[in-house]
């Protein structure tokens, strides 16, 4: 197994932790970096990984620190399964609309 700290890692925002196995590529969370400098620059950088090869996104919840690049991840190829609960669905559909304005 390999685990790789994407964000929230030295930071509080960006939180995406991506797990491989044999088997499986998992991501949990694909979260927007928030804040000023160096940290808002990170959303532009590549993923560390192809994102078409990430069978499963895990969204612990909606906060844009957690869900705010599943956009940048969808456009770059993922085509995944996302699990989340019902409620965290509802309410990030709402943010990731709104933040799109932002």
């Amino acid at each position: 197994m390999k685990i790789q700290f994407v964000g929230a890692a030295r930071t509080v925002t960006g939180s995406c932790f991506h797990i491989q196995t044999k088997e499986t590529n998992i991501l949990v969370d694909c979260g927007i970096f928030q804040g000023t400098g160096d940290d808002v620059k990170r959303n532009k950088k590549p993923f560390p990984f192809k994102p078409s090869e990430v069978q499963y996104l895990l969204l612990t919840h909606a906060h844009l620190d957690h869900s705010g690049l599943i956009p940048k991840l969808v456009k770059e190829g993922f085509r995944g399964n996302i699990l989340a609960t019902s409620a965290t669905v509802d309410l990030g559909g709402v943010m990731l609309l709104d933040s799109a304005y932002i």
